[in-house]
């Protein structure tokens, strides 16, 4: 049996996906996912809730998109609902990486707003890969709803997503950029900069942004 072989074996591969050294777990992802079988796809998904190292975890996501869809997304849909974070936030990783809109009932506003931040920023990520033509404006006026949380990572990944759906975000952040809470204002000012030249850094625009929240600046204008 060769070492490919090895590892695709059904007993080895779910040893190899718990084995305590990273190597071994990294280098059985890989083998499943090059030579893709349904028997894999329950144990991927089991080791992704749990998978402590980021670069393992991401080739548990590779294997996955390489299984079929009507194996996936089933699992992965009931995987949103998991009492576990990472359980949420990798299979919404996920479902991103797959693409496939028949997902996107799964992104209530209620995972939208998950406590956890990393879940959240996972759910704005395939929110906005996910969302069905015609859909972008709702979805917009959701994220807007989370303006002003979280860290500065938490911040900048809310304003990305608000930025891949360009004009569609622009009334709510426009709004927002007149909240009464200075977190809100400030964080629509900045995506409000970044609407406007998406090149520009979060960093600088979020400091600005702050700025002009803490002299008392305007904060509604045109486009």
């Amino acid at each position: 049996m060769t070492m490919a072989e090895q590892d695709t074996d059904p007993m080895r591969a779910l040893l190899g996906l718990k084995d305590e050294r990273a190597s071994v777990r990294l280098r059985t992802a890989l083998a499943v996912g090059t030579a893709p079988d349904p028997r894999f796809v329950d144990k991927l998904v089991e080791r992704s809730a749990v998978e402590t190292e980021f670069f393992v975890r991401d080739m548990l996501t590779w294997a996955l998109t390489r299984h079929p869809v009507s194996l996936t997304l089933p699992r992965l849909v009931a995987e949103v609902r998991s009492r576990r974070s990472q359980a949420r936030s990798q299979a919404l990783h996920t479902l991103s990486k797959i693409g496939d809109r028949r997902a996107w009932p799964s992104i209530t506003p209620a995972v939208l707003s998950d406590a956890d931040d990393e879940v959240a920023r996972s759910a704005w990520r395939a929110a906005v890969v996910l969302v069905p033509d015609g859909e972008e404006a709702a979805l917009a006026s959701a994220l807007a709803g989370q303006l002003g949380r979280g860290d500065r990572e938490t911040q900048l990944s809310l304003s990305r997503a608000l930025v891949a759906l360009d004009e569609a975000a622009v009334p709510v952040v426009e709004a927002a950029a007149s909240d009464p809470v200075p977190l809100v204002r400030a964080h629509a000012l900045a995506t409000r900069q970044l609407l406007r030249d998406p090149d520009a850094g979060f960093g600088p625009a979020i400091e600005e942004a702050k700025r002009v929240v803490a002299l008392g600046g305007p904060g509604s204008g045109g486009r």
